[in-house]
């Protein structure tokens, strides 16, 4: 459909949207790393760091400059000093290991096969090479997927084909093994784990014990999130991936499941690269030519309410997004700062990405993107991270279905560059050898 035929209604949608939202109340709040902002944190190696924060100080006005209520519902950041990104903890991430890269080139030009004639196996494997350290690499022993659940207010808006109630169906389902992601991780071999982040029920105390609230606000109108809950939402996805890390998995899927959170992801990643919303915005889980109006309506006014903090990752997480986003992004930048390589999958964890690479600056070398989904965000996400996704099927489900359907590509790449014969080992010459001379001379 064209950006010209639903462009009336947008408008009005638009501005009855607005209209229905009330002034927001005056807040302010010291930003819990203000203070110390200068002290920057970081963690190497595999070895987990452990980060002491004090709580934050809050400053609260009421309306029309009244005294307000101080509690964690009326908090708010102050804004940082222009140029300023607050990391939740994190530092700059190092590389994967150049030298390693350099040694697995040098092999690929001596395994039994022209050089480069495996295309873009080559540089994956180099890649999973250089994040293992070593040469050849190994193959994945623990391929583990999280899948991050929580609901979102805004699907209350009518941006989904589907009813919230469906977010906690699903996780039952993953737990049963009936869920895509469970066929292609046996497929793969992977093996997955759930994390209910925020779904708005009560679910399987297996998956809950990070569980941050339920639900997130409703973004269009309201901030998705308290400072505190934020915050506890990205410790939580580091506590995720220090949890896996330490149990053994070497390489890392995050997918997502929740209704409506194509909405936020839009909002994020179009918020960051400066995307008008219908440029962003699809059809998520199918929806039609109303709830997309409706969509666009919703991610445009949550857009105007993220522009003061679009430079501020946290407080983009906070205002814009939601508590499982938070903590995708916590566990993408703490599974970078533990060295050990993630497959991205869809537009979700896209957006949390995108987010991630603020608070980790330099984790995305960390990253392969699994694939690219039929959302237009999950482009322009991809692009802004500067990563090209292995496959592109027009895929759109989530829960980490892309990611684990590229995985056997991966393992491929391992496999070529750590078991192939050398020409050396296989006594297969190197090139064609120049013809022997015959002796004859050519009669003139």
């Amino acid at each position: 459909m064209g950006e010209r035929g639903p462009a009336q209604p947008q408008r009005s949608l638009y501005r009855d949207a607005l209209a229905a939202v009330p002034s927001p109340t005056a807040r302010l709040a010291v930003h819990p790393f203000g203070a110390s902002a200068g002290a920057k944190h970081s963690c190497g190696g595999r070895a987990p760091a452990r980060i002491t924060e004090s709580p934050p100080a809050r400053v609260v006005c009421g309306p029309a400059g009244g005294a307000g209520k101080i509690g964690p519902e009326n908090e708010r950041r102050m804004p940082l000093p222009k140029g300023s990104i607050v990391t939740s903890g994190f530092g700059p991430v190092a590389p994967p290991d150049a030298q390693v890269r350099v040694a697995a080139e040098q092999r690929q030009g001596q395994l039994t096969k022209p050089d480069g004639s495996l295309g873009r196996l080559e540089v994956l494997g180099n890649w999973v090479a250089a994040c293992q350290g070593v040469c050849p690499p190994k193959q994945f022993a623990r391929a583990r997927v999280v899948v991050f659940a929580g609901d979102h207010g805004v699907a209350r808006q009518g941006v989904s084909a589907y009813p919230s109630e469906v977010t906690a169906q699903m996780v039952a389902n993953f737990l049963g093994g009936g869920a895509a992601v469970n066929t292609l991780a046996a497929v793969a071999g992977a093996t997955v784990r759930v994390a209910d982040i925020s779904v708005d029920a009560d679910t399987d105390p297996r998956v809950s014990a990070h569980k941050v609230r339920r639900s997130s606000g409703s973004i269009d109108r309201e901030d998705a999130l308290r400072a505190d809950e934020v915050d506890a939402a990205i410790a939580a996805g580091r506590a995720i991936a220090d949890e896996e890390i330490d149990a053994g998995a070497d390489l890392l899927i995050a997918g997502d499941m929740g209704i409506g959170n194509t909405t936020p992801a839009t909002v994020l990643i179009a918020t960051r690269t400066g995307t008008e919303p219908v440029a962003a915005v699809g059809r998520g889980t199918g929806i039609d030519d109303a709830g997309w109006i409706r969509k666009v309506a919703a991610i445009r006014d949550a857009m105007r309410r993220a522009r003061p903090v679009a430079k501020d990752p946290v407080e983009l997480l906070r205002v814009a997004a939601g508590a499982d986003f938070a903590a995708m992004a916590g566990f993408l930048a703490q599974a970078a700062t533990r060295r050990t390589p993630v497959i991205l999958d869809g537009v979700v964890v896209a957006a949390a990405a995108v987010l991630a690479a603020d608070l980790a600056p330099g984790a995305q070398a960390w990253w392969l993107a699994g694939h690219r989904s039929t959302e237009p965000a999950h482009a322009l996400a991809l692009k802004h991270l500067d990563l090209e996704p292995l496959i592109d099927l027009g895929m759109r489900l989530g829960e980490g279905s892309g990611a684990l359907t590229a995985l056997p590509i991966l393992r491929a790449a391992v496999a070529t560059l750590t078991e192939m014969a050398t020409f050396a080992e296989a006594g297969v010459s190197t090139a064609a050898t120049e013809p022997a001379d015959s002796g004859v001379e050519l009669q003139k």
